[in-house]
Order: structure tokens, then sequence, then C-alpha cells
């Protein structure tokens, strides 16, 4: 089964990293964050990629082609004009990278990558998530559902702390600092999607958004169901979230570690 990744936007919110490299490409512990989301699929036997590359894409494949040297020692030996790789570092995956355009929207990236999804069930997400959740359950509960498209519905990290007020009074009655509060109980769309070949009836063309009409659409037609995740999600959308990722990371903490 193939995982798409969308990997082509401008991440124009984490301006301080991407205006060196595709925001996939930034890094948490020493590693792109795309590296970290592939890793959660192989963990549960996902091994056949396609990334959707646009911004920099270039700088992605530049990245997947010297993967197996930069994991490996190597010897060059400059009289003979051979590389011999000691200690091959590489992972069991198979990795497609598609050119889906610099101005394309997520629908239309999509869209673009058909050929490359065999009109099978496919997984997709984005390339600035991380998740501690079970991709094995996520594909039996959908395949429980009989919809066309599941998606995993999270509730938004805190990123603030919270002030109680009460009605009419100026003196604060708690203090909660970046902790989970009514606030934080809404669902969102937190992406490791499980889709059907039909949802590609739904994609019109480079401009269609994924999370707009195509989404709603399915959602009028019955078609859409939600896996409720209660677990560790967390999107890098700014350098904080980079550095809250870090953080847990650096401290033997990383919840989506299941590697």
């Amino acid at each position: 089964m193939k995982v798409v990744i969308l990997a082509g936007g401008l991440g124009t919110r984490l301006s301080e990293e991407t205006v060196f490299r595709p925001k996939p490409l930034v890094e948490i512990g020493k590693k792109p964050i795309l590296w970290h989301i592939m890793k959660i699929y192989g963990a549960y036997g996902f091994t056949d990629f396609v990334i959707c590359c646009g911004y920099q894409g270039g700088m992605i494949k530049q990245y997947f082609a010297n993967y197996v040297l930069y994991q490996s020692d190597v010897t060059y030996d400059l009289k003979r004009g051979a590389v011999e790789l000691h200690r091959r570092g590489g992972e069991p995956w198979r990795v497609t990278l598609v050119d889906t355009g610099d101005e394309t929207m997520t629908g239309g990236r999509i869209r673009r990558v058909r050929d490359h999804t065999d009109e099978e069930t496919f997984l997709l997400t984005y390339g600035d998530g991380v998740a501690n959740i079970d991709i094995t359950e996520l594909l039996a509960f959908h395949r429980q559902q009989e919809t066309y498209a599941t998606v995993t519905a999270v509730h938004p990290p805190a990123r603030y702390g919270s002030l109680v007020l009460e009605p009419g009074q100026t003196r604060i009655s708690a203090f909660h600092e970046r902790t989970g509060t009514d606030a934080q109980r809404a669902w969102i769309n937190g992406g490791f999607f499980v889709l059907e070949p039909a949802v590609y009836d739904y994609l019109d063309s480079d401009s269609t958004i994924w999370e707009r009409e195509p989404l709603e659409r399915l959602a009028r037609d019955g078609m859409l169901s939600a896996f409720r995740h209660e677990g560790f999600w967390q999107p890098m959308d700014t350098l904080w979230d980079k550095k809250l990722l870090e953080e847990l990371w650096r401290g033997g903490s990383a919840p989506w570690k299941c590697w």
C-alpha cells in the first residue's frame, strides 16, 4: 500500500527555516521531519512512499539521492575512480518523488500522483506533522467504515497557557500554563488519512484545495469517516513548534518515536 506525503508547500509560517530549504527537510534531532514521518509508517510495515514535491523539491530529491551515502561509511579510491560503501545505513524504503508544481494546491498534488497509487487504497498525510498514531488500527477502522475517506481527528495542541476569568470579575481565579483546556477539546483535521481511489473523482484541477470542497463534498455524501486520536499529535507550523519537537526528541521523550 502506497503512502502519499504532501511535501510541496511554501511553509511561510516557518520562514526562519524554509527560506533555505523546503519545510519537510527542516530537521528535528538532525533528521528531516519528513524522515520522522516515514519512520512512523515504516514501523507499521508501510515502506512504499510517494512524495509530492513542489517548493525547492530538488533538495528533497538530492536528499534521497544521497541518503545511503550519508548513512554509510565510505572509501573513495581516487586513483581507480571507485567508491566503496561500508556499514550501509539505508532504510527498506521505496521512494517515488513527483514534481507536483510550485503553485499547485493540496488537492491538485494528490490528483497529480494518481498514476503512482495503482488505483488501490492508499495512505496520505502532510509532510510537517508527527503523531503516535497506530497506523494498523487506523487502517482497520477505515475498512470497517466502508467510506471513501478516513481522516484522523485530533485535538489542537495547547500552544499557550490560559486564564480563567469569572464573568464580571477582574481577578483571575485559575491559571493554566500550556495544559489541555476546553478550547483544545475541539476536533480538527490531523492528516493521517486513508483513501480509496474514488476520492480522485472529487479532485478537479491543480487549484483544488483538498481541505475544502473535496472533503466537504465527501462529508455531504456520507463518505468521510473520522478516526478519533486522543494521543500525541503535533504539527510543525511555527518556530515554536519546531523547538517543542526538538526538546522532546533531545530529551528522549518523543511520543511519535515508535521504531
